[in-house]
């Protein structure tokens, strides 16, 4: 039992903002579908995201009735690519699976991945091919977002993927080692490569609760994403600037063509029209080369990507190193043994309860 303590087979990561209503429910059928897989070698590490509501009470309540339950208090609301990064680097089983806790990715899809990636996957992703319960912007502005990435990226993103995935512990290793601080997971894994299998699946309705991603946030992601794995934004911003360059000299030959033919130059409008056409070129391109620049400046910074205030298990709060997100997957592995080990062992090592699996 010690040995499965100190390297689970199994480990689920679950970022959670606000998710108190469905997080019970979410929490039974995570762990009745993990004990299936790896009997008691599991753990399932939910991250609160500096929530507003009961999230974290119902979290360390859950973390007593259940023993596999590590909770991962941030210190405030990171974003969810960031908490999930959290959570990863907070796991510590030889497989981990990254899933929302919203239940809109059915834990029980374990039972199939589990096998898939006995045959040699590195990676199995689950890939959407109905989304129930959304709106039809929703399923619109995400199709357009995935199709958009495909032809933009410079590496090969699958269409209608999202964090849901089962990834082995080398594979997390790699990806807790990439230092950009703007993180799109589904695509820093996917730029990682090796075997990556697809696992078809129609995507549930929420349980309960709303949505986390306004169309403020979809925006943002969307623009972390694309400068993330695409220049083709400031080459295109470049064209622009040559094209309108090209069409600049054109008026200005005919300008002079028609200067010399003696003849008066009219048409204020369609000057004005013009100068206002290529100022917002240019305000468009400076825009881009904006975004990219303040990328920059951000990731020059160095802060923290996340900063966890407490961990929880059996209701026995322990505390990380303050510099716990700069460390390399090695060290985050070996601070967190070090910090669980602070715990009593006799509450550490009871089996499941009855009652959290019913």
């Amino acid at each position: 039992m010690s040995s499965q303590f100190q390297s689970p087979l199994l480990s689920i990561v679950a970022p959670c903002h606000n998710e108190e209503e469905g997080l019970a429910e979410f929490c039974r059928r995570a762990a009745a579908a993990a004990q299936t897989v790896a009997g008691e070698a599991f753990e399932i590490v939910l991250v609160d995201d500096g929530s507003t509501d009961g999230t974290w009470d119902l979290i360390t309540k859950m973390a007593v009735r259940l023993p596999q339950v590590l909770g991962v208090r941030l210190v405030r609301n990171h974003g969810h690519q960031l908490a999930a990064t959290a959570g990863l680097a907070a796991a510590r089983g030889e497989r981990v699976l990254l899933i929302d806790a919203d239940l809109q990715d059915p834990p029980e899809l374990l039972l199939m991945m589990m096998p898939i990636m006995d045959r040699g996957a590195d990676v199995v992703y689950g890939q959407r091919t109905r989304r129930q319960g959304e709106t039809w912007f929703k399923r619109a502005s995400a199709s357009l977002f995935y199709r958009m990435l495909s032809r933009l990226a410079s590496v090969t993103i699958p269409r209608d993927v999202g964090d849901f995935r089962l990834m082995r512990r080398r594979v997390v290793d790699i990806l807790l080692s990439m230092p950009e601080r703007d993180r799109f997971i589904r695509g820093m894994v996917s730029w990682i490569g090796g075997r990556q299998v697809a696992l078809p699946y129609e995507r549930d309705p929420r349980f309960a609760g709303t949505s986390k991603y306004p169309l403020r946030k979809m925006i943002n992601f969307a623009l972390d994403a694309i400068t993330s794995f695409s220049t083709t934004p400031l080459r295109i911003s470049t064209w622009l600037g040559m094209a309108t360059a090209g069409v600049a000299l054109l008026l200005l030959a005919y300008t002079l063509a028609r200067w010399i033919a003696g003849e008066t130059i009219i048409g204020w409008s369609s000057i004005m029209a013009a100068v206002t056409a290529f100022s917002a070129i240019q305000l468009i391109c400076i825009g881009i080369i904006g975004e990219y620049i303040g990328r920059l400046v951000q990731e020059n910074k160095r802060r923290p990507m996340f900063m966890i205030e407490s961990l929880v298990r059996n209701g026995t709060a322990a505390e990380l190193s303050s510099d716990f997100s700069a460390m390399n997957a090695a060290d985050k592995r070996r601070e967190m043994e070090r910090a669980l080990s602070t715990l009593p062992a006799e509450e550490r090592l009871h089996p499941l309860h009855s009652e959290a699996r019913g």
